[in-house]
């Protein structure tokens, strides 16, 4: 076998690869003999069919299969052995001529190789990135310490209704009249809150209701747009509760008031353990650090994101073998078409260019990720998952759990592998560069994040 590479703008790489008979007979031979053995062939007892008649049954698909084989395996090793960093797949060239496989080899094979373009990406002292912490003030804690409260609040039974109150109470539709409908929907205990109704009109008639005061509403009126919250209400179908126009009378019977949790032991308990807090400025300065650790990883984010632009700065517009590129984008996406690939090209080479940086930077800083560092953000996940509920202070083996789950399936194990990289790289690198301490509160910093 002989195997050539051309490569002469540094970026379009053409590979031909010359195919002889004694490079693949063996293996052709091998799996004939194999496939003998097991055919099923009319006439002839198994494992005794004459070998011509298996060559001209399966033969050529054979040769065919072991030749596709052994020059996809000839590509990779030449890539590997002359590291050439080869971008997507090897495509067939356009200057491949004909192979007639009925013939005798040796056979010819040409394929188009995308190259990365050539750059060196160092990082120093020299080098400045801004790294935004965000102030936690009193206003962020308080915000804070009323979602906890509300978390754990509860409701109370009250005699008259308020703003964001939960109603409980009797349905019955009406006749032309306003009376009782014979036979009509009839829904006893049905849940509602008017808050929620969309129309001024319909509101309104909630307003100050109390106790066993019977209200007459329009339920098509109050939810114009949304029949599943008629259909819900009404306990029909939606094609049912399409057709209905009717009003309803409804008598109150239950008016549910949610109430905060007070801040004081039960809550601290709640949000920390059991007496991890002892009082509320104790409280105040535990969710502080809290915050502080969420917004850790907000800081590190928009480092990594800074970082990138100013390497990308650095490394200047790279060439690429655009052409080819974008025919292996086609051949990845083929139900989509050109048009997909012209839309989406330029930013696919935008997130290379980062892929191929991030590449150096690892390597350069010999970053290597290990089972556990995979399974340390899969709890990471997990544990931001959980404070998003409020939920600070989960046992240890519920998130171990939650993670062993996540790392079963591969789209999340990708992930959660350039989620370690990123971690890795993030604070090797904070070590590096010099950083440019700034401060910006939560808006200011969410105004950035937005504006990227």
């Amino acid at each position: 076998m002989k195997v050539t590479f051309e490569n002469p703008d540094k970026v379009n790489g053409l590979m031909t690869i010359t195919v002889e008979e004694a490079d693949f007979k063996e293996n052709v031979e091998k799996t004939l003999k194999n496939y003998r053995k097991k055919a099923n062939v009319p006439g002839f007892r198994p494992g005794q069919v004459p070998m011509g008649l298996i060559k001209r049954q399966v033969g050529t698909s054979v040769k065919v299969d072991e030749i596709n084989k052994l020059v996809g395996q000839e590509i990779y090793k030449y890539v590997q052995e002359n590291k050439i960093q080869m971008l997507g797949e090897p495509m067939p060239s356009e200057k491949q001529q004909p192979v007639d496989v009925e013939k005798d080899a040796p056979y010819t094979f040409v394929f188009d190789i995308a190259v990365a373009p050539e750059f060196e990406i160092k990082l120093s002292g020299h080098d400045k990135v801004d790294y935004y912490t965000i102030k936690v003030d009193d206003k962020l804690i308080d915000q804070q310490v009323d979602m906890y409260a509300s978390r754990g609040g509860h409701y109370d039974k009250v005699d008259s209704y308020q703003e964001n109150d939960m109603l409980k109470g009797d349905l019955r539709e009406l006749d032309a009249e306003g009376n009782t409908k014979a036979e009509g929907i009839t829904v006893e205990g049905a849940v509602m809150l008017p808050n929620y109704i969309k129309v001024d009109d319909q509101k309104k008639l909630f307003d100050g209701c109390k106790l066993g005061d019977i209200i007459t509403f329009n339920p098509k009126k109050a939810y114009p747009e949304n029949l599943g919250e008629i259909s819900s209400l009404l306990k029909v179908s939606r094609e049912e509760a399409e057709n209905i126009d009717a009003d309803f009378s409804y008598q109150i019977t239950e008016i549910s008031r949610y109430v905060k949790a007070d801040v004081n032991q039960d809550l601290f308990d709640q949000v920390f353990g059991k007496d991890a807090v002892k009082d509320e400025k104790e409280f105040r300065e535990r969710v502080a650090d809290t915050l502080k650790a969420q917004f850790a990883v907000d800081s590190d984010f928009k480092f990594i994101q800074d970082l990138r632009a100013h390497c990308e700065k650095k490394v200047g517009e790279l060439t690429y073998p655009d052409a080819l590129l974008k025919r292996i984008m086609l051949n990845n996406n083929k139900d989509k078409g050109e048009d997909f690939v012209e839309k989406n090209y330029e930013m696919s080479i935008k997130e290379l260019t980062w892929h191929l940086i991030k590449e150096q930077l690892v390597a350069a800083n010999n970053i290597k990720v290990e089972d556990a560092d995979v399974k340390e953000a899969a709890k990471e996940a997990a544990r931001a998952q959980f404070a998003q509920y409020g939920m600070n202070n989960v046992p240890d083996e519920y998130l171990e759990n939650y993670a062993q789950d996540m790392l079963k399936k591969k789209e999340y194990v990708d992930n959660l592998v350039d989620r370690s990289i990123d971690r890795k790289l993030t604070e090797v690198l904070k070590n590096v560069v010099k950083l440019n301490p700034k401060e910006a509160t939560l808006d200011e910093f969410n105004k950035m994040m937005e504006a990227k």
